[in-house]
């Protein structure tokens, strides 16, 4: 495998110290300060807890590139089990060479694996990025209902 081959795989509490750093990283992204402890910490209480799904981009000498992160969770109004895609993140020096797409394969096929019936995600209006590799993978944009947050 070379250094534009990479390999998707569900991460291990074991993968932590790999996935950290990418986390930190996605923060960054979201204008959140850098806090290496932070992600772990967060990181790791998702793996002790059950309570995220994590894919893991590698290349060929295993150096971590990308992540994905999904959240369980359920329609009411489907009746059925759904996943969160919560976090996607590519090193920026390796982005738009397919390794999203590939991310997003991985959790779309563990969705169907568990018999999830929707991903769902959302991203900034301004990550227009993001919007294309979503909508040219086969994501649709929602347009009939408008999200809303209430801060605690």
């Amino acid at each position: 495998m070379d250094d534009e081959s990479i390999a998707v795989r569900q991460a291990t509490i074991f993968d932590l110290d790999r996935i950290a750093p990418l986390f930190d990283l996605y923060r960054q992204f979201y204008r959140k300060p850098s806090d290496l402890a932070l992600a772990r910490r967060f990181l790791r209480d998702r793996f002790e807890h059950n309570q995220s799904i994590i894919f893991l981009a590698t290349r060929g000498d295993s150096t971590a590139v990308g992540f994905a992160q999904l959240f369980p969770s359920f329609s009411s109004a489907s009746a059925a089990r759904i996943l969160i895609l919560n976090d996607l993140f590519v090193l920026s020096e390796v982005r738009r060479r397919g390794h999203g797409s590939q991310l997003l394969a991985a959790a779309a096929e563990f969705g169907r694996a568990i018999g999830a019936v929707r991903l769902t995600l959302s991203t900034e209006v301004t990550n227009e990025a993001a919007q294309a590799l979503y909508e040219g993978t086969g994501w649709k944009r929602q347009t009939d209902f408008y999200v809303y947050n209430f801060p605690l």
